[in-house]
């Protein structure tokens, strides 16, 4: 048996059902982020950077992207003979077959895996956050305070404290007591959701619990080794994180990274977000063409003007063409003489000539005003929009659309277009 100090478990299985149909044939932490990455490169980065070599990543909701992507972790040098990366999916068993029911449900039944390992802490994070974190800091924090279990915790305004899970602690860090989205918050600390547990207290916990449906670590495992006395202690971190799991904080989170000076920063060399490359050509700006304050991927090719953007690779932006406080995934093509404005537009979208997006009055969305607000115009991936229309704020159009869907060639602010090749 080969033994590992640390390992890390990642929870990947988000079906992310908030960014509407971003999520609807991928994961969330398998959607692109920032123009190259996706959302799970920052947690795997995190993960090598802070020494840590062996990552379960326990997938569910639409694997497919997040495995071929993940492959066999060579971006973040995770092809290890010993270790490295594995894609743990819920699999068969002699006796029963079930789906992940809750967070600690996956960790549960992946017992086997961890033991094999033998290790002496379990890391165990989300796959759907942004921001950057020395976990090798954070464990020495567990390891001084004698904590079996530590709980990364970070303040947040206390009028907001109240969808968060809190932590109360007192003057040392001990954590005394939690509340689970308290009404009157009695702290500031909210969970991330990132926890070390010592391996011998994290499995006698999941063992005791186990047949607890939706077995969940915030209403469950936390609960039960607080009760049984376990020293539990708060790691409070104040850097950049960001929960990016509405359309609205998806898009703030890829703005602020082109801010003159941006709170999170891609271009540190001594933290690298890394993540699987395709060999494409460099980018092309035509004559005429012209790119301001604005991140572009390899191999996009615009023709006309990007503004305040976030384009990823093997875009085609048309001639004339003017986008401002967009996002532009993969492969995307706009036609010429379009307008796009604060659009989310997937990967593999292809848009006609002519096209105005995101114009007219802020109206409520009349399909999910929940999911689909802020002014935003969302398109799925693999849509197809035809020239000539024009589409309102708070709308979302998902498939492959012709001319005759639109009521006048208008798509209403507030409005929604599903076709075959794109679903809910």
């Amino acid at each position: 048996m080969v033994k590992k100090e640390m390992i890390a478990m990642l929870l990947a299985g988000g079906q992310g059902s908030r960014l509407g149909v971003l999520t609807s044939k991928v994961a969330k932490p398998a959607v692109s982020f920032g123009g190259k990455y996706r959302i799970i490169d920052f947690p795997l980065s995190n993960c090598i950077n802070s020494g840590v070599d062996t990552v379960g990543v326990l997938t569910q909701y639409q694997p497919l992207r997040l495995n071929s992507h993940i492959g066999i972790g060579i971006p973040w040098d995770l092809d290890r003979n010993i270790g490295g990366v594995t894609v743990l999916p819920p699999y068969e068993k002699s006796e029963n077959s079930e789906w992940y029911t809750g967070t600690a449900n996956a960790i549960y039944q992946n017992i086997d895996y961890m033991e094999s390992y033998n290790p002496d802490y379990v890391l165990i994070l989300s796959g759907d956050h942004i921001y950057k974190m020395d976990y090798e800091v954070m464990l020495d924090c567990h390891k001084r305070s004698g904590a079996e279990c530590t709980i990364a915790v970070m303040p947040v305004p206390i009028e907001e404290a109240k969808r968060f899970g809190i932590m109360i602690t007192d003057e040392n860090g001990r954590i005394t007591d939690f509340e689970e989205k308290p009404p009157n918050p009695r702290s500031n600390l909210a969970s991330m959701g990132i926890y070390i547990f010592n391996w011998k207290t994290l499995k006698s916990a999941l063992i005791a619990r186990a047949k607890q449906p939706n077995l969940d670590f915030g209403k469950h495992i936390i609960p039960y080794c607080h009760d049984q006395g376990a020293p539990m202690y708060a790691y409070e971190f104040n850097g950049y994180w960001k929960d990016v799991g509405t359309l609205a904080s998806y898009w703030e989170a890829n703005m602020e990274l082109i801010d003159i000076v941006p709170e999170f920063n891609l271009y540190e060399e001594y933290w690298k977000i890394y993540t699987k490359s395709e060999s494409l050509p460099p980018q092309y700006i035509a004559p005429g063409g012209m790119i301001e304050r604005s991140i572009l991927g390899e191999g996009t090719e615009v023709y006309g003007r990007v503004y305040n953007s976030v384009i990823g690779c093997g875009v085609t932006i048309g001639k004339d063409t003017v986008v401002r406080d967009s996002i532009i995934m993969n492969k995307t093509s706009i036609g010429s003489s379009c307008e796009v404005n604060k659009s989310i537009i997937a990967e593999n979208v292809r848009v006609g000539n002519g096209v105005k997006l995101g114009e007219g009055e802020e109206i409520e969305n009349s399909l999910a005003p929940h999911i689909y607000n802020s002014g935003l115009v969302t398109v799925g991936e693999k849509s197809a929009i035809p020239d000539g229309v024009r589409i309102g704020k708070n709308t979302v159009i998902s498939g492959l659309t012709e001319r005759s869907d639109y009521r006048n060639d208008v798509l209403l602010g507030g409005e929604y277009l599903f076709k075959v090749g794109g679903e809910r």
